[in-house]
């Protein structure tokens, strides 16, 4: 079994999670102190790859990233970097397609922070950025990795948009999604199937850390409420 589509999924997962981990915290937090008519606003645009379809999603992502659009042919023309059909354009895809998760996820844990914590650490003089990483990133942890975990699953996953912005080529473009769509389409039903059980098993693994870091924080929590 070649386990480069492991190895290119794993990749693309890993690297697309950090960036929505970073980006998705960022708009969240300034977000959820948004005006409500922003809020709004931005909630709707943030989430909206959330409900499009996937190979739509790809589609818009060729129109704006293709070699011969506006952003695709200037990185082409000045640095000869190609931003489709390669391993990295799934990248692009990916953090578009996972982007939402995460940030309703982070949204909603910092929108739950008590926010008379943040004014009586400020009230002694400690900076924003104290707060936001000692007090508000804790407090909100639970949350922060959920959508994290999530997002990365995802990401594993993804088929539609990154097989129209990435393609298919063996041993460069192929994911597990993409691969177990090629193999069903040439008839090989049982390598097909041995990498559905194994996307199974690791979404499985996945999802199983995320019910375990769950269930650890409630019992902290009761333990603390008890006390």
């Amino acid at each position: 079994m070649d386990l480069f589509p492991l190895w290119n999924s794993i990749r693309i997962a890993l690297i697309s999670t950090v960036a929505v981990f970073f980006i998705g915290i960022w708009s969240a937090y300034h977000i959820s102190k948004a005006s409500k008519e922003i809020k709004g606003i931005m909630d709707v645009l943030l989430t909206l790859p959330l409900v499009l379809p996937p190979t739509v999603v790809g589609y818009l992502l060729l129109r704006i990233l293709g070699p011969q659009r506006i952003v695709g042919e200037w990185f082409l023309t000045n640095f000869d970097f190609k931003l489709t059909m390669t391993w990295w354009s799934a990248v692009f895809a990916t953090v578009v397609v996972i982007f939402p998760l995460m940030y309703r996820t982070a949204r909603g844990a910092f929108e739950s922070f008590d926010e008379t914590l943040a004014y009586s650490a400020q009230s002694i003089g400690l900076s924003d950025t104290f707060v936001f990483w000692k007090i508000r990133m804790p407090y909100c942890r639970p949350g922060i990795i959920a959508g994290t975990i999530l997002a990365f699953a995802r990401a594993l996953g993804e088929y539609g948009a990154t097989s129209m912005i990435a393609g298919f080529t063996p041993g460069n473009t192929a994911t597990i999604a993409t691969h177990v769509y090629q193999l069903w389409r040439t008839n090989n039903d049982e390598l097909a199937f041995q990498w559905v059980l194994v996307n199974m098993l690791i979404s499985f693994v996945v999802l199983f850390a995320l019910n375990l870091i769950e269930s650890q924080y409630k019992s902290k929590n009761n333990v603390k409420g008890g006390v």
